[in-house]
């Protein structure tokens, strides 16, 4: 007898999460892969992962997909629910640690702060413009260095008198780090001090004016970071949870939404989605004058979704485009 398994996608700028677990939450199979630009490509990936190991034991009955992809992927896959980050993350971690009060989420692009009291999200925040509080700030300065995103995290760890390093903004902390390497500091002590700067901007912005509680849970790529950990235990002066499932938090809460949405039956379009040629094209509307660019999903040759509209009129439209163009 097959096991119903549910799929959660997390998909975000820079990386494609792939998470499925049984009715009781358990994870049959988790998968964390870059994008690398194209993240239809990457999930069709993931996929193809997930059923080369679970093989035949395993019947998808339910999918719901999160992320700032979660909409292009939902409509690719055939998603059941469709959820933003903060409720999928937060899911997730509410799930292995139900006394948790504050998530910290941190991302390649973008990071959150989730506010929880008594297993409920009473508040969140996320950076809207700024990366010195993301992945990206570390990948940028490790990529200067010349060194790789583990070697930074191992090296900064060892640091024994980290730097003070200007984090207010990827510039600024170029230029600082640049000069800190010139008047003969250590790396390793430059490492930690840009892991310091890191969370210090995040707990500046994207933390301002919220009530940093204990238990806290660290989660999203960045958790990986071993400087970043020690950077939030001697700033916090508390020492964040590392969740079990942290490197796919989204997913995984996603996957355990999925589970419990009552779903009779799912909307899923099969792992052959993943041999087929699917891709995207635009067109734009000139019905009114907000000239809205429509976002089109092609699979082998068929078009599956529309999206992209203010007004919503070309929504689950699926004629031809120069049909419906020219019928105008």
């Amino acid at each position: 007898m097959k096991t119903a398994g549910y799929l959660g996608l997390d998909v975000g700028s820079i990386s494609t999460n792939l998470v499925i677990v049984d009715a009781a939450g358990t994870v049959l199979h988790e998968t964390y892969r870059r994008v690398g630009g194209s993240p239809i490509a990457s999930v069709q990936s993931a996929l193809l992962d997930a059923q080369a190991v679970l093989g035949e034991s395993v019947q998808i009955a339910g999918v719901c997909t999160t992320g700032s992809g979660r909409n292009l992927i939902g409509a690719v896959v055939g998603a059941d629910v469709v959820k933003n980050e903060i409720s999928a993350h937060a899911h997730a971690a509410i799930h292995l640690h139900p006394e948790v009060q504050t998530i910290f989420e941190i991302g390649g692009q973008d990071s959150k702060v989730t506010l929880v009291r008594d297993g409920v999200v009473v508040d969140f925040a996320m950076n809207l413009v700024c990366a010195a509080g993301t992945g990206s700030f570390l990948d940028s300065q490790a990529i200067r260095l010349g060194i790789t995103i583990p070697d930074l995290s191992e090296r900064a760890a060892q640091s024994t008198a980290p730097t003070s390093i200007a984090g207010r903004c990827t510039v600024f902390a170029e230029s600082d780090m640049i000069h800190k390497q010139q008047t003969g500091h250590r790396q390793e002590d430059i490492l930690m001090g840009l892991c310091h700067a890191m969370v210090r901007n995040f707990l500046s912005n994207v933390c301002a004016g919220k009530e940093i509680l204990a238990p806290v849970v660290l989660q999203g790529g960045v958790s990986a970071n071993l400087g970043i950990r020690r950077a939030f235990s001697e700033i916090l002066k508390i020492d964040p949870i590392i969740p079990k499932h942290n490197m796919v938090m989204g997913a995984y809460g996603a996957a355990l939404i999925a589970s419990k949405a009552g779903i009779r039956q799912t909307i899923f379009r099969g792992y052959d989605l993943c041999l087929r040629a699917i891709f995207t094209q635009s067109f734009g509307c000139t019905d009114c004058p907000n000239l809205c660019e429509i976002v089109e999903i092609v699979d082998a040759g068929r078009l599956i979704s529309r999206s992209g509209g203010r007004c919503r009129k070309w929504e689950g439209d699926t004629t031809p485009s120069k049909e419906k163009i020219e019928s105008k």
